[in-house]
C-alpha cells in the first residue's frame, strides 16, 4: 500500500513540474494537465485489484489429484488387491449400502473375516 502512495506521489509531483512551466506559458496547458491526474490514479487501482486475482488460483490450488494407492495380498501364488476383499465381503455380508467395511486378511489361515455393518463374517483368501 505505501508503495502504491509513493508512486500515486511520484505521478503527481510529475504533472506539477509541467504545469509550473506550462502556467509561463499558456492558461490553456492546466487542463491538458488535469487528465493526467486522473490517468496517474488508475493504475494505482489496478494495483489495488491484483490480490483479489491472486486469491482465485489459491481455489484451483486446492484440488489436488490423489495418487494410485493399491494394496497386493500374495499368498500362495495368487494374488488378490484390497478392493477386490472388500468387493467380496460386501457380496458375502449382504448388505446393499454399508456404511461401515471392516477387513482382516489372515494368510495363514487361509482366511479373510469381515464385519459390514456389525455383520461378520469370513471366506477362504485363495
Amino acid at each position: 500500500m505505501a508503495d502504491v502512495k509513493k508512486t500515486a506521489e511520484a505521478a503527481v509531483a510529475e504533472v506539477k513540474a509541467p504545469e509550473k512551466a506550462a502556467e509561463k506559458k499558456a492558461p490553456a496547458a492546466k487542463k491538458a494537465a488535469a487528465p493526467k491526474k486522473a490517468a496517474a490514479k488508475k493504475p494505482a487501482a489496478k494495483k489495488a485489484a491484483a490480490p483479489k486475482k491472486a486469491a482465485a488460483p489459491k481455489k484451483a490450488a486446492a484440488k489436488k489429484t490423489v495418487a494410485s494407492e493399491n494394496v497386493y495380498v500374495q499368498y500362495l501364488g495368487a494374488e488378490i488387491t484390497s478392493a477386490d476383499l472388500i468387493a467380496k465381503a460386501k457380496k458375502a455380508s449382504g448388505v446393499k449400502s454399508p456404511k461401515t467395511v471392516n477387513v482382516y486378511v489372515k494368510p495363514e489361515e487361509n482366511k479373510v473375516y469381515y464385519v459390514v455393518d456389525n455383520n461378520a463374517g469370513s471366506f477362504d483368501l485363495v
